[in-house]
């Protein structure tokens, strides 16, 4: 059973930072369809806050810059990749500007901002909005490219490899993937020589997470399903401070509030408890450091939440650089310039994920890879802030510039088999998505949190393997919706995260057990191959 293909030059699934930006280089000789799940502004980018890590002010050096990181993922990353992006970092800010990213400015320079981690200021900055003024001018410049066609609402199902050639071949070879059109229920294979896998991280796992809705681990699944390595999937990082709001579970609140000053205190004493915890560093050390200190905070004194205070500092300095937040918390009945924010620790970005080299390039022929989907060794066992958009802008770059290198080496696709969803009937018990989603993310949130244990991580096992069996059956019964979909993602992603849990016996940034405390002397990536 064969059909007629959509055929591209490039297929790129992703409309964030690094999606865009690959789209973006690739579109000067190819032609480029740019896949999202939803809204192209749905993803990731869009959210982020903080800014964007890179050395500009002339204090500052590439080696503080690499220093920084290499002590905040607590030695797990690897060198070579940090120099990489940290050294493309002032290139990556000169494309931004040139697309008109309108980075707020001091005296004509770029002001810079510091954040938790870093011993320099070195953020570039759109007030606290960063994410969303990158993510309109890059797509601005890619729908007035027009070698690049944009496609929202539609869903990857699974990436297109040999075993679904017409005459089939059963080779690791990527040629685009399968993908649910939203708006009309049915599924289309988009074909193309080269992918480039921009589809962003799995907070979506936990119960609480400052993820989109969308963040499900998408292209992690699919690509570990395909047969790509992934790494370090137990290097969930917790960001320290989301709003502690009944209705509103996962407004962040970003970096730059400690960076500029802002103190963490217990609600009932006052007290400002990261001198207890890291005396040097307080509010400024990195994300894991905080995180569990304030989870300690909560579990030590039955505390629902923190408070993070910068009420001490001017209220025009405050809603000067906090203008986003101070409105949205101006809603919600809290005035960031008279008094203390609510705060709770939640997942805020993967750093482990699909494995790929300084090209971008995965284990699978065809298939390159970008962003937090990825682990390319930049963030190791924690990410410093502010270097998630800028992994996105360089390893984007890099992908789509080794595809036009090698173009010419890359095969046409072949015919390939349409999607077959002739023994499949419409679902009349959907809750089971429901039930399952929920249960996945609860169990993640309890058993594989912020402090582990053996058992923990051992009962959350073996209510992961218990629900495969349901959610294999109910998927290979019932015609795939987003729902569906993502579901299947999520658990799939769950499952990598508590296997590699397991196998890191230490503990290591992000990764905290209490039954292996100590560090080992050689540290070393936690690599799962299908």
């Amino acid at each position: 059973m064969t059909t007629p293909s959509t055929d591209y030059d490039v297929l790129v699934i992703g409309s964030g930072a690094a999606g865009l930006t690959a789209a973006l280089t690739l579109a000067t000789r190819l032609r480029v369809l740019v896949l999202a799940k939803g809204k192209l502004t749905s993803g990731s980018t869009a959210w982020a806050q903080g800014g964007i890590a890179a050395v500009l002010d002339a204090g500052d050096t590439f080696e503080d810059h690499i220093r920084d990181t290499m002590v905040a993922g607590a030695g797990l990353n690897d060198r070579e990749t940090v120099e990489f992006v940290i050294e493309g970092a002032p290139a990556a800010i000169d494309r931004l500007c040139e697309l008109g990213v309108p980075f707020n400015r001091e005296s004509g320079d770029l002001h810079l901002t510091r954040e938790g981690g870093h011993s320099h200021r070195r953020i570039v900055h759109v007030n606290d909005a960063t994410g969303w003024a990158v993510q309109a001018a890059l797509l601005k410049a890619a729908e007035e490219n027009p070698n690049i066609t944009l496609l929202p609402d539609h869903s990857c199902v699974d990436l297109i490899t040999g075993r679904h050639e017409a005459k089939y071949s059963g080779s690791g070879r990527v040629w685009g993937a399968y993908a649910l059109d939203t708006t009309t229920g049915k599924v289309e294979a988009f074909t193309a020589r080269a992918t480039v896998l921009a589809a962003g991280g799995a907070g979506r796992v936990y119960q609480f997470s400052t993820a989109p809705r969308g963040a499900t681990g998408d292209g992690i699944a699919m690509a570990w399903r395909a047969g790509a390595r992934v790494s370090n999937m137990e290097m969930m990082q917790f960001h320290p401070t989301c709003l502690y709001n009944l209705e509103v579970k996962n407004f962040l609140v970003t970096e730059a509030v400690r960076g500029e000053g802002g103190h963490l205190l217990h609600p009932e004493t006052g007290h400002r408890f990261m001198v207890d915890y890291d005396a040097e560093r307080m509010e400024l050390a990195p994300r894991d450091v905080v995180a569990r200190a304030i989870d300690d905070q909560i579990k030590r004194y039955g505390l629902d939440y923190v408070h993070l205070d910068i009420s001490h500092q001017p209220a025009e300095f405050v809603r000067e650089h906090f203008p986003t937040i101070h409105e949205k918390l101006l809603g919600l009945g809290i005035d960031m310039t008279k008094e203390p924010i609510p705060v709770v620790p939640a997942q805020h970005y993967t750093c482990g994920g699909v494995v790929i080299d300084l090209a971008g390039r995965t284990d699978l022929p065809g298939l390159w890879a970008a962003g937090e989907v990825t682990e390319s060794g930049l963030h190791g066992a924690n990410r410093l802030a502010s270097n998630s958009l800028l992994e996105c802008f360089v390893f984007g770059d890099a992908a789509a510039r080794d595809i036009l290198a090698c173009w010419d080496k890359l095969d046409a696709a072949p015919e390939i088999r349409a999607w077959d969803d002739t023994r499949v009937t419409d679902s009349d018990e959907e809750v089971v998505i429901k039930q399952n989603w929920t249960e996945i993310r609860r169990m993640m949130w309890n058993y594989v949190g912020i402090v582990r244990t053996t058992k923990r991580l051992e009962r959350a096992k073996h209510r992961i393997d218990l629900l495969a069996s349901e959610i294999d059956d109910y998927y290979g019964h019932f015609r795939v919706t987003t729902d569906l979909i993502e579901l299947r993602n999520l658990h799939q992603c769950a499952d990598l995260i508590v296997q590699s849990a397991l196998r890191r016996h230490e503990s290591r940034g992000l990764h905290y057990t209490l039954d292996y405390p100590e560090l080992d002397e050689v540290p070393s990536d936690t690599v799962l191959v299908p």
